[in-house]
């Protein structure tokens, strides 16, 4: 691709990003109806008609992935129906779901879905297998990352993959999709787990409900959908912006710059730089210490490095020993922090 072609693509899009920045959510004109999401959901769906249910719950985007409460549908966010909406929140936040991660979060809530749909937690047995559904829900807990009473689904920003000890229904919708998942292997992989019980469960549950209507099929009381968010784009993202530095790049940032302060004279080296080349030693220190998924930790360091290309830290090459253990310190106290509370805590 010559020169003159490639600037004139990146003025176009960069003309594009603008215009969809300055809309509003509800003016961009979204559906799932040919969108890059209508195949996934098509195979969700079918994922339930060959488990012999009949249920199908109601798709509808929004701004974040969810079931309102007790409303048999599925929330998924709105950046996800359209591929330019994809790049930018990519290049906004970092972060996007992969057609993988999708489905997973696609199954994870049609278990919510299923389970308001049919009032599961009313009946025989399910309390005993996951607890009370009427427990306040908490957005902070204390997981243990060594149990093997629940099974390990999805890698949650927050909470890695121990999400389903955050709430029985959450443990329910856990159970439910890595139940649901095509050559999940669960039989096996969970064999001797005591989260081998709740599965067995959800099986004989769902085998229960083939061919059954479900008693509640309203899903009216929808929560934020993408008619009716009228900030533009631009705002979203400012206020998910807000939210994001309040809960973490606080203390994140402060304890950085304690491992990195602002050196003096000449041979400096980038911190983010440095944290990138020793990954794998920090990696293995923090997984021995912390108890998270390799994954997990790989996120926590990706923030570190993140945050110190953003903070444009830098350290004197003479001090790297000294630093990696200083940085050591830091990334295993962050990771068990997001391993016990869900959180960096200050």
């Amino acid at each position: 691709m010559g020169a003159a072609r490639a600037k004139l693509l990146v003025t176009s899009w960069n003309t594009v990003r603008y215009e969809l920045l300055n809309t509003r959510i509800c003016d961009l004109g979204l559906k799932l109806e040919g969108s890059p999401l209508e195949p996934l959901i098509r195979q969700v769906e079918g994922e339930l008609a060959a488990k012999g249910l009949g249920f199908r719950p109601v798709f509808y985007l929004t701004d974040s992935w969810g079931c309102p409460d007790e409303v048999p549908a599925v929330g998924i966010p709105f950046y996800l129906a359209d591929r330019r909406l994809m790049r930018i929140e990519e290049e906004q936040t970092g972060e996007l779901e992969d057609t993988r991660a999708t489905l997973m979060y696609l199954r994870h809530e049609v278990g919510h879905a299923v389970n308001y749909a049919y009032r599961l937690w009313e009946r025989p047995g399910w309390v005993e297998a996951f607890g009370r559904f009427s427990k306040p829900y908490r957005d902070v807990f204390l997981p243990d990352p060594s149990s093997r009473d629940f099974v390990r689904h999805l890698v949650h920003s927050q909470y890695g993959r121990n999400y389903a000890q955050k709430h029985p229904d959450e443990d329910f919708a856990e159970t439910f999709a890595v139940w649901l998942m095509p050559r999940s292997g669960w039989q096996r992989k969970y064999r001797f787990w005591p989260a081998m019980r709740k599965l067995q469960f959800v099986a004989r549950l769902m085998r229960s409900l083939r061919k059954v209507a479900p008693p509640v099929e309203d899903a009216g009381g929808l929560l934020n959908p993408v008619t009716a968010i009228a900030v533009t784009l631009a705002q979203h993202y400012g206020q998910r912006a807000d939210r994001y530095r309040a809960a973490a790049q606080g203390y994140v940032d402060d304890k950085l710059r304690g491992v990195f302060p602002r050196p003096r004279g000449s041979g400096h080296i980038q911190a983010a730089g440095f944290i990138h080349r020793h990954r794998q030693r920090l990696a293995e220190s923090i997984q021995r210490w912390s108890g998270l998924e390799p994954e997990e930790v790989m996120t926590i360091l990706d923030k570190l490095e993140d945050r110190s290309r953003v903070l444009r830290l830098r350290l004197p090459k003479s001090r790297g020993a000294e630093r990696v253990i200083e940085l050591t310190s830091l990334a295993t106290s962050l990771a068990k922090d997001f391993a016990y509370t869900g959180r960096f805590t200050g």
